[in-house]
């Protein structure tokens, strides 16, 4: 797993948007809904082969699983509403059921949520589980306060990045639990890049911009590109010599580098 620093919150953000705008692109595209859904699940699939093979952290794999998570989970949350006429109240609700099954069982077997003590296939397998279960429920939730609630994408998007401050302040001011500020803010950077995305795609007389969802998709897949080829250079984001955490620990790893005291992710 990568070093959580500012440029990863950078990247999961624009991937978090392009899953959005891509998936809304291919399926609306020539090829149609259900051959759509069939190349993202493959394509999901495939880059999911890649990172499980990997024996050390690597950028362009770890961020291409993301993008591609970040892809099929946006179809699998349409598909609920547009195939299925699930509602987006119910459909974020069910993978937030989902996602609280996969944390719960990942904490009852691990006995830690933390992305710094993934060193073994069935941890990892844990986590890929739960970024899905993320990217689903966050598409179905931005589309739920968008739409359903009528308050737009750029409100909605507003209204998000409000929230985000909560685990940032607790985590940074009051001392909160490192991996519960994790991933609360890892859940929340879903719906709010998805809604940015949106906003910036969709028509003007549902609250967009009109820019349309291929090319918001291609400029954030170019700045995705340009951020991991950076990212794979320099290796700023691998994590520096670590000791897996004791059982229970919660807390991932220590860093020698860093203070007993200081906080980790």
């Amino acid at each position: 797993m990568p070093e959580v620093a500012i440029v990863f919150w950078v990247v999961k953000a624009l991937s978090t948007a392009m899953g959005e705008s891509t998936s809304d692109a291919l399926v609306n595209s020539s090829l149609g809904a259900p051959v759509a859904v069939l190349l993202g699940f493959v394509a999901f699939l495939a880059a999911l082969t890649l990172q499980f093979r990997q024996a050390r952290y690597r950028a362009w794999s770890y961020w291409l699983a993301v993008c591609m998570v970040g892809v099929f989970g946006t179809m699998a949350a349409d598909v609920m509403h547009v195939a299925l006429h699930v509602p987006y109240t119910a459909s974020t609700i069910f993978y937030a059921v989902v996602l609280a099954a996969v944390f719960i069982s990942w904490g009852r077997v691990e006995n830690t949520l933390s992305i710094h003590s993934i060193d073994t296939p069935r941890r990892e397998a844990f986590y890929w589980a739960a970024v899905v279960a993320t990217f689903a429920m966050g598409t179905a939730l931005g589309d739920f306060t968008a739409t359903t609630l009528k308050l737009g994408y750029f409100p909605s998007a507003a209204m998000f990045a409000g929230l985000l401050l909560i685990p940032l302040i607790g985590w940074k001011l009051l001392h909160w639990n490192t991996v519960a500020c994790f991933w609360s803010a890892y859940v929340l950077t879903r719906p709010l890049g998805a809604s940015i995305a949106d906003g910036l795609a969709k028509p003007k007389n549902i609250s967009g911009l009109g820019i349309g969802d291929g090319p918001v998709a291609g400029v954030l897949a170019a700045l995705i590109v340009l951020l991991v080829a950076y990212l794979a250079v320099t290796k700023k984001d691998v994590q520096k010599s670590a000791t897996r955490a004791e059982p229970g620990a919660g807390t991932g790893p220590v860093d020698p580098a860093v203070p007993a005291t200081a906080p980790r992710w």
